[in-house]
């Protein structure tokens, strides 16, 4: 069992979740905490992952024996579509800290993350790392569902290519590692990710926390407005189903090769049942109303096999309801007004 685990983006949405799920599964339970187990949760605040210097110096200081790797620069379709590469005036956050500077970047922060993590574990002989990955690594035109195989199959969509192909140089860096000095490196793929500690930022947040926030600014009898039409299907993961497939993952899987963490490629649900369920969830007098422009849609739908993780994991495992999910989030949303990231 790992001695020390090192989460970087340990205070956000997915990091939060582990943090969790590690505290409060019962004794004996498959994703709680093990005896002799160290949990590190370290945010931006510890150490900026894009200088080296200091990156070296978080390793030096927990002497981490496994890595789960959580820290980017992240924001929804409009964020990544308006700051592809120079995010000047972008308010964006590195999961744990929301910053605003000239100097972020989707594709060079990201880039850099990435590689002073992986590069710093290995000089350090850490026994095994795991990097988070997105399903916007898949090439817009191919054949779905969405398989492991297929990330490097073809270019992205346009709307998030710069934060697509830093993650995916990640699965090359990892085969790249494996092959040269045979690390345990290897990454997850989860599909749309929500849950409590996530970002609700009115402009660059997801779409769940983006409604979220959306619907409590116009309580006031202002419209609810939606970008888009409303069509495009997604796979939404619970955070901490996901902090457990991690966990997992850290555990139980030792291929450099990536799994897809989703739910059933059947329970993909449209960006207008969601932003309804939200408004319903908060008690919005009405239904959202979709601004039906298809330029802000991003792509159809991206529906993504979890065959094989659900093989691997075996079928115990059970992904919880979205619309227990969705609630849970939401009370936690009202209950952190004060606090949430917004």
């Amino acid at each position: 069992m790992p001695a020390v685990v090192l989460v970087t983006g340990g205070t956000g949405l997915v990091g939060k979740a582990i943090d969790y799920i590690i505290e409060s599964e019962p004794e004996g339970s498959r994703f709680g905490k093990k005896p002799g187990e160290k949990w590190i949760f370290a945010s931006s605040r510890d150490a900026d992952l894009r200088d080296p210097q200091q990156t070296l110096q978080l390793f030096e200081k927990h002497q981490p024996t496994h890595v789960i790797h959580l820290a980017a620069l992240v924001g929804g379709l409009f964020a990544n579509r308006e700051r592809k590469v120079c995010s000047d005036d972008l308010r964006v956050h590195i999961f744990s800290l929301t910053l605003f500077s000239p100097q972020m970047t989707f594709l060079r922060d990201n880039m850099l993350i990435n590689d002073n993590v992986l590069h710093t574990a290995r000089i350090k002989k850490t026994q095994k790392v795991i990097s988070c990955l997105s399903t916007c690594v898949f090439p817009d035109k191919v054949e779905y569902p969405l398989t492991e195989e297929k990330v490097h199959l073809g270019p992205p969509h346009d709307s998030n290519y710069g934060y697509a192909y830093a993650k995916r140089m990640v699965d090359v860096q990892n085969r790249a590692y494996k092959e040269e000095f045979g690390c345990n490196f290897t990454s997850a793929i989860p599909t749309n990710v929500f849950g409590p500690h996530d970002n609700f930022d009115l402009k660059y947040a997801h779409v769940i926390p983006l409604s979220s926030t959306n619907v409590i600014s116009r309580k006031n009898g202002t419209p609810f407005k939606v970008m888009g039409d409303g069509s495009p299907l997604r796979q939404f993961i619970y955070s901490r189903d996901l902090a457990k497939l991690f966990i997992w993952q850290l555990r139980e899987y030792e291929s450099v090769e990536p799994v897809i963490f989703s739910v059933d490629e059947k329970d993909e649900i449209s960006i207008r049942q969601v932003a309804n369920s939200i408004a319903d969830a908060l008690k919005y007098p009405g239904e959202a109303v979709f601004e039906n422009e298809p330029k802000d849609n991003g792509q159809d739908r991206k529906p993504a096999s979890n065959e094989k993780l659900m093989k691997l994991i075996g079928p115990d495992f059970k992904f919880t309801p979205f619309d227990v999910a969705l609630k849970e989030t939401v009370e936690w949303f009202l209950a952190n007004l004060s606090n949430a990231r917004t």
